[in-house]
């Protein structure tokens, strides 16, 4: 039997779902881990871009500052936080090493989304006497809403499909059907844990790209700008415009004769 049949074999019995050790469980400390890592990131990342990039400064400091942390593999972090005394504080190592990692596309995506919000709105909104907050709430965060869900989504794939480390460290989550399946020497179990992160994955993602779309709050104004040069482009084509044919009885000139022509 190969990996792949051997892995749908393993998903389909019930025992490898149900208790402690099934895939529900895991599923839900997959979840929760994944999720509170999230959040933790969004709440470190995102007020520090947006705010630095209403400033205008000090941005591409913390951009690049930010983006030194993707050079450190996830992993060495996880195990120099598990020798380190927080080894003994359950699932803090891996929680701090996965918001460490989920950082930098969160406030690398937000800043520039700000910094590239368009400016002329930008400044008729501060000529309309806005203040501060309200130009941040009102215009500039609306503006940078598209790259700013993009940092989400792309963290929220990341922070899902390497919280399976977690496992490595003692941690619950699929990562430990990984590595129950490397113990046991069954390579199907490794298959099938590897297939539930990757469909977890594309689940999440396809979600946020739900929300994204529902929530986004200029959603109207770019739905009817699109309708709008949609309509531009019609009227403005050769192929939409209605041929008139001629009435009974019009005269017509012969560009070969300089006599008229009748065309009844």
């Amino acid at each position: 039997m190969g990996p792949v049949a051997g892995a749908w074999q393993w998903l389909t019995t019930g025992a490898n779902w149900a208790g402690e050790k099934g895939v529900w469980h895991r599923l839900g400390e997959h979840l929760w881990l994944s999720g509170l890592c999230l959040v933790l990131s969004c709440l470190i990342a995102l007020p520090v871009a947006l705010w630095l990039g209403h400033l205008g400064k000090g941005g591409a400091l913390a951009v690049n500052v930010s983006n030194i942390g993707r050079a450190v593999p996830t992993y060495a972090v996880l195990v120099l936080l598990t020798l380190s005394p927080l080894g003994t504080a359950g699932d803090w190592p891996t929680v701090i090493a996965l918001v460490l990692f989920a950082v930098p596309p969160l406030l690398t995506n937000a800043y520039l989304g700000m910094r590239e919000a368009d400016r002329d709105a930008v400044e008729a909104a501060r000529g309309m006497g806005m203040s501060g907050p309200q130009l941040l709430l009102r215009v500039e965060i609306p503006l940078a809403y598209p790259l700013l869900m993009t940092g989400i989504r792309s963290a929220a794939v990341q922070v899902v499909a390497t919280a399976t480390l977690a496992a490595l460290a003692g941690g619950g989550g699929l990562g430990r059907i990984i590595t129950a399946g490397f113990g046991n020497y069954n390579t199907a179990q490794v298959v099938a844990g590897a297939l539930l992160v990757a469909v977890l994955a594309l689940l999440v993602e396809g979600l946020l790209v739900l929300a994204d779309r529902a929530f986004d709050p200029m959603r109207g104004r770019r739905r009817a700008g699109r309708t709008a040069r949609r309509a531009g482009n019609a009227a403005l084509s050769p192929a939409h415009k209605p041929f008139a044919p001629a009435s009974p009885g019009v005269i017509r000139s012969d560009p070969t004769s300089s006599e008229p022509i009748r065309t009844d």
